[in-house]
């Protein structure tokens, strides 16, 4: 198995290539977790239970041992295990702790941002169910415990081996709005549901998991059907008496599996704000569901927000907690919406000796490939966080890659036929700048090639033309990573295009 660190992976683009990927991943456990489990196991007055609740503390742990459990029962008349105990009970402590002897186990402040986040927002989502629903369903409370835990549990090897894929999908939909079917197949190839729910088939995760896939995979009728009473939530009477009408349906949103998707849609929309329309869509679900008051409903959802964010929250993890104590109507600004920051003295201080070796004369370089490595360097010490070089032919009819920084290997393979695109066109007719913004990116966009706008997804994205004894023979594209540009690195990028085309001159000039 490979992909133990966040390492460049190539991407997929079919569910079969992501299931493959992401079923190869070997999940990192705090290292802390690891030793307790460990030293559990050895002693032998430990317990089945005493383990298993150690384990609760490391996600990837829990997600590992029932992972393994299920892979003996594929093919036999055995159900799948739904919990922990059931899980290391089946293993045996023998092959428990020979599965914890494969796993890698590393310091909490060594696994990768992106992975923990995610996993502290399944943490969140158990103690919201764990709050809502345990207690009632008492019988049911291991089921429902386990379920939610490991609901967004496939997408964890994704933000281990993908991060960048799935800050991007959470701007484009959560925060812009966008269609989600539109940006997956940009982004992945596939819906993300489906990539969720083949995985939690491959895996043998709880039938609950499965369960809450299917019903937002297949059953969006009955789910549109029931939020349209559920808004009805000052009415609860006639609230009751249209489930009553309608007898199927009742049935249908009473499963206690739902419990599992209604506390990580609790959970996982309190990551943008407590009152956005994804928060309120699943607070009326839930109230619906538990014939609560809304304004109960909220009041423990936001107690139960901050015991989560008392026994998990981390310094370097956003708990949404924290934004109860914000004024009313303060959001959450993701980072892809924050301008850059700023440029230190040191990363200065390198752009500055980088662009002094574009400006030596006579010129130092000895060839094309030569210069342009150079400008590509210069452009990202001023900031950039990719960044593409276009080199015109001899006739202006066509942009090939020169030099990448920041993208996928295959984008050095890219070509663009110059007459199929007027900004392009327009930056090779004279000396220009062309910067993208949220204001102008729809007029733009259309008019840029679709290969370069897929390198280049987001709403900020500068493009200039470089110029030499009078002609455009190089054309700059880059970005901060698609969000709002610090201004110190717009000013630092027009003044590195300016040293560009001066080792172009004295490059042009050698031996004259």
């Amino acid at each position: 198995m490979a992909n133990e660190t966040n390492v460049a992976v190539p991407k997929p683009s079919t569910l079969e290539g992501w299931i493959k990927l992401l079923d190869g991943v070997r999940l990192p456990v705090p290292l802390a977790s690891h030793d307790r489990v460990c030293k559990a196991i050895g002693d032998h007055r430990s317990s089945l239970r005493d383990i298993a609740d150690l384990m609760q503390d490391s996600p990837a742990l829990a997600l590992s041992v029932i992972r393994e459990a299920n892979r003996h029962t594929q093919g036999s008349m055995t159900e799948p295990a739904e919990n922990l105990e059931v899980a290391i009970n089946r293993l045996g402590l023998k092959r428990t702790e020979e599965l914890l002897a494969r796993l890698p186990a590393q310091p909490e402040s060594h696994i990768p941002i992106a992975l923990r986040q995610v996993q502290l927002i399944s943490q969140h989502a158990t103690q919201q169910a764990n709050g809502f629903f345990a207690a009632r369903l008492a019988r049911l409370w291991q089921d429902i415990h386990w379920g939610s835990l490991l609901f967004l549990s496939p997408l964890w090897p994704m933000a281990l081996t993908h991060p960048k894929l799935l800050e991007e999908w959470e701007l484009r939909v959560i925060h812009k709005g966008e269609p989600a079917r539109k940006v997956e197949q940009q982004l992945f190839g596939v819906r993300l549901l489906a990539i969720c729910q083949a995985l939690v088939d491959v895996w043998h995760l709880p039938i609950w998991v499965q369960q809450g896939y299917r019903l937002l995979l297949s059953e969006q009728r009955e789910l549109v059907k029931v939020l349209r009473i559920a808004r009805d939530s000052d009415h609860p009477l006639r609230q009751q008496n249209r489930l009553d009408d309608d007898p199927t349906l009742r049935r249908w949103l009473n499963q206690p599996a739902n419990t599992v998707l209604l506390a990580n849609g609790l959970a996982l929309s309190a990551q943008q704000a407590w009152d956005s329309p994804h928060s309120e869509r699943w607070q009326y679900l839930t109230s619906l569901y538990l014939q609560m008051p809304m304004d109960d409903v909220i009041q423990q959802l936001h107690q139960q927000a901050a015991n989560s964010a008392r026994q998990h929250a981390m310094p370097d993890l956003w708990h949404p907690a924290v934004a109860l104590l914000w004024p009313s109507g303060t959001h959450r600004v993701h980072p892809g919406m924050r301008p850059a920051a700023a440029p230190s003295s040191v990363d200065l201080a390198h752009w500055r000796k980088q662009c002094a070796e574009l400006l030596v004369e006579p010129s130092r370089f000895t060839n094309a490939m030569h210069l342009t490595t150079s400008a590509r360097d210069a452009l990202v010490a001023c900031g950039m966080r990719r960044v593409m070089i276009l080199m015109a032919d001899r006739t202006h009819a066509n942009l090939r890659v020169q030099q990448i920084a920041g993208l996928p290997k295959d984008a050095a393979n890219l070509n663009f036929v110059v007459n199929q695109s007027k900004v392009l066109q327009r930056l090779l007719s004279q000396q220009a700048q062309v910067r993208l913004t949220p204001d102008n990116t729809a007029q733009f966009s259309a008019l840029v090639p679709a290969g370069l706008r897929l390198q280049f997804a987001g709403e900020h994205v500068l493009m200039r033309s470089l110029v030499n004894n009078g002609r455009v023979i190089m054309i700059v594209v880059a970005d901060q990573g698609g969000g709002p540009f610090c201004e110190i690195t717009v000013q630092a990028f027009g003044k590195t295009a300016q040293c560009i085309e001066k080792a172009l001159r004295s490059f042009s000039h050698r031996g004259q």
